[in-house]
């Protein structure tokens, strides 16, 4: 039999992780079993065991504190494959799923963390389990504190592109135990079915979490901004979003494949060109820095989410 897998606190990343697993398990969804997108986007695989395989999941439990979020969840899971109308949601029964898991991946906001871990019978529920948190700004020592010495911690950074599976996920380093290398493909068979996976030190989570997690949003203000640009100049707004939308995941596929970004902008950038000229307006604008500094200050953020005299 395969583990079960637990989403404790199942809201837009919760959804978006066991959605993005479940898909990559739903092999009905796959037309004539083709290879899907990662073939050409290393970094990304998709799990080759069957349900009955120690490192993949066959039973998924979803939690939520509220009705209305079970509701919400159920007619998502609905909209998907055979495999996600078998996903069992938990309605203020956090304890009770816990008990009935495997591995239990921690969804819930920051702030709420030591109060769904402090539940009675939470931490005789998680003895000898893999706790997988991917809170921001929670360290892996606050956890640990909050259970038994027994449970073991994991953090992960993923992003919401796993709904798709176009994550990226950071991971701390696996804890040495009897299960490691059992634990470590458990670990890769969930994140890498939803994207990239990568192993980084804790130190970096807070910088991880403002690059990959709110990385997104900002991406999408350059998107849009371009886009504006594209109607201004006469452009339609559905063709000129899909044109930057393109132009942007194809820059960023040609990174991914080894070229770095200065090499693409110099392909493009002609002696008294148009390109050239749009770098400067960049420039002028102070664009470059700009960013930077905005992944700067979300950094500093993301140290405080988890820090209770910290809002």
């Amino acid at each position: 039999m395969g583990y079960t897998l637990c989403v404790l606190g199942c809201g837009t990343m919760g959804i978006a992780i066991l959605s993005g697993v479940v898909d990559s398990l739903d092999v009905s969804r796959i037309p004539n079993n083709l290879e899907k997108w990662e073939s050409h986007t290393p970094g990304t695989v998709t799990p080759t065991g069957s349900p009955s395989d120690n490192t993949t999941p066959s039973r998924f439990l979803a939690c939520v504190q509220r009705e209305v979020s079970a509701v919400k969840l159920k007619g998502v899971f609905a909209s998907m494959g055979v495999l996600a109308q078998n996903i069992e949601i938990f309605v203020s029964q956090n304890v009770q799923a816990v008990q009935q898991s495997d591995v239990v991946i921690l969804c819930c906001k920051p702030q709420s963390a030591h109060s769904i871990l402090s539940e009675p019978s939470m931490q005789k529920a998680l003895d000898g389990k893999l706790l997988i948190s991917i809170l921001a700004g929670v360290t892996i020592s606050q956890l640990s504190s909050w259970v038994l010495p027994s449970t073991k911690v994991i953090r992960a950074m993923p992003n919401t592109p796993c709904k798709i599976r176009e994550g990226m996920t950071n991971v701390s380093t696996i804890p040495s135990s009897a299960s490691e290398a059992l634990d470590g493909a458990i670990i890769l068979n969930i994140f890498s079915s939803i994207g990239r996976c990568r192993f980084l030190d804790e130190k970096h989570f807070d910088a991880c979490t403002a690059l990959s997690g709110s990385g997104p949003a900002f991406a999408c203000i350059f998107l849009e901004a371009m886009a504006d640009g594209g109607v201004m100049m006469g452009l339609p707004r559905a063709e000129a979003l899909e044109l930057a939308s393109q132009t942007l995941q194809g820059a960023a596929r040609m990174v991914l494949q080894g070229q770095h970004p200065a090499q693409i902008r110099d392909a493009v950038t002609t002696p008294g060109g148009c390109t050239i000229a749009g770098l400067l307006a960049l420039e002028d604008g102070r664009v470059r820095s700009t960013i930077a500094r905005c992944i700067q200050v979300a950094t500093e953020r993301a140290s405080e989410l988890g820090q209770p005299n910290k809002r």
